[in-house]
């Protein structure tokens, strides 16, 4: 049942639709990912419909996004050895819509011939929304990627390691932490913490802690974090804000006085009507909010917001850095796993870290003030005199193929890899480390002594379930 205050306030913000919304939040809801282009080939869709041979459902565009798929059907992605490749995400469609704020801002910086973009994406646990921008991204950019609860900035940097970017650094900071920093970032995505109204259908539990009360403390909280965050962004940079819910206290309201507050400018992004986006619904403002009975999504609502050009750009270079342990100190063989190690920075810290060259101030800067969980590509560890390379590397874009030998698994051996179980490989397979793959993508590694392969894939990561 939903909560009567919820039906009462929004049977006022949608009139006459609000039954057709209610009969929507029954219905099941889409299921929808984005491939990843470094990784997935066109021609393996089928085998997402269908990885264990139980499914067969026809996959569509979503409209508002290049890389995103509906799926007629859900099938078991736990059981998919390709979704452990990170050769695709499971995220909703709605929230791809931030690819056209992305476009519309990149367009810009294009016209003005603008440098690589520093990105901060605020609050990107579990990573949907951060691994997209790995992919909208102009190249040479940095995407700083942001979760304030510890546990989930872990799960954060699993996702963005499986995407096989080198371009990022994952962080664990409250957003007041940012404001500390001179202005350094060209983007700011806040997709903020909200009552979640737009997820009741995907999230039935929501309905029963929802109150008024919580859609006032959530604007509340909306509204302090873009304060904390909005030195951090540079004069003429953007902000994306965005949530999940429908009330106008938590979107419309917060955009307008935030706007106003900060001088800021409200964007518009262009749309397609046929996308069946719904306008701003008080104070005449650009922005685009989804319901599910229009829309093949959840609920959703973004507007972008640009800072006034006319302050002091303090820009990163004006910082300096601390020494950290680096590039002498790494061996040339380990440098020569990657396809470009002259493009990269290698770093020791608890393992061998490379990031790219042009990346190594700005992370430097963020490093006296932020608290860093990864940086780039954890290319492995030394335990005693062996060099023991690290999964992140083995699903990396950058790994170069040719330094180790692969294998490639069968569907039960890559599930029984998953689940960090023997696996037995061909007698003639030489000892030392192997990459295993599954349709030629990279799982992880092996240490193969002979009488057995060592599996190396993180026990955190294992799959724990036993069946489909």
């Amino acid at each position: 049942m939903l909560p009567q205050e919820f039906i009462r306030r929004t049977k006022e913000l949608l009139h006459g639709e609000y039954d057709a919304l209610e009969t929507a939040l029954t219905s099941q809801p889409p299921v929808s990912f984005r491939v990843n282009p470094r990784k997935f080939p066109v021609h393996l869709l089928q085998d997402l419909q269908n990885p264990v041979g139980n499914t067969s459902g026809r996959y569509e565009k979503v409209p508002w996004c290049e890389t995103g798929y509906y799926l007629q059907e859900r099938p078991s992605f736990t059981f998919d050895p390709l979704f452990h490749t990170g050769s695709y995400y499971v995220q909703e469609a709605s929230s791809m819509f931030i690819e056209q704020a992305f476009l519309t801002i990149i367009a810009d910086a294009v016209a003005s011939t603008r440098k690589p973009l520093i990105v901060l994406d605020l609050c990107a646990a579990p990573g949907g929304k951060s691994t997209h921008l790995l992919t909208l991204l102009p190249e040479g950019s940095l995407l700083v990627g942001n979760e304030v609860i510890r546990s989930r900035s872990v799960i954060l940097a699993e996702n963005m390691a499986k995407w096989g970017r080198a371009d990022h650094i994952v962080t664990n900071n409250d957003p007041i932490d940012f404001g500390k920093l001179k202005p350094v970032f060209d983007i700011i995505l806040a997709d903020l913490p909200c009552s979640g109204e737009g997820m009741f259908r995907k999230n039935p539990t929501g309905r029963n802690e929802w109150s008024i009360d919580s859609v006032k403390l959530c604007a509340l909280r909306q509204k302090r974090i873009i304060l904390d965050v909005w030195d951090a962004l540079r004069p003429g940079g953007w902000l994306v804000y965005s949530t999940c819910t429908f009330n106008t206290e938590e979107n419309e309201d917060n955009v307008y006085e935030l706007a106003r507050k900060l001088r800021a400018e409200i964007v518009p992004i262009p749309v397609t009507r046929e996308w069946d986006i719904t306008g701003s619904l008080r104070h005449d403002i650009p922005a685009y909010r989804f319901f599910p009975h229009r829309t093949r999504g959840e609920g959703f609502f973004l507007a972008l917001m640009r800072k006034n050009k006319g302050a002091e750009d303090a820009g990163m270079t004006k910082t300096k850095y601390k020494n950290r342990k680096q590039s002498a100190s790494v061996p040339a063989e380990i440098k020569r796993m990657l396809l470009e190690p002259d493009r990269f920075a290698f770093f020791m810290d608890g393992g061998v870290y490379a990031l790219p060259e042009i990346h190594k101030n700005a992370c430097s800067v963020f490093s006296e003030t932020l608290d860093i969980i990864s940086s780039g590509i954890r290319m492995g560890e030394f335990r005693s005199k062996d060099f023991v390379p690290s999964v992140s590397l083995a699903l990396s874009s950058e790994i170069n193929p040719g330094a180790f030998p692969s294998i490639e698994l069968s569907y039960g051996n890559a599930i029984r890899y998953l689940q960090k179980e023997v696996i037995l490989l061909p007698e003639n397979t030489s000892k030392g480390y192997i990459l295993v793959t599954y349709k030629n993508i990279p799982l992880g590694f092996v240490k193969n002594i002979g009488t057995r392969a060592n599996n190396l894939y993180p026990q955190e990561w294992r799959i724990r379930k036993r069946t489909v």
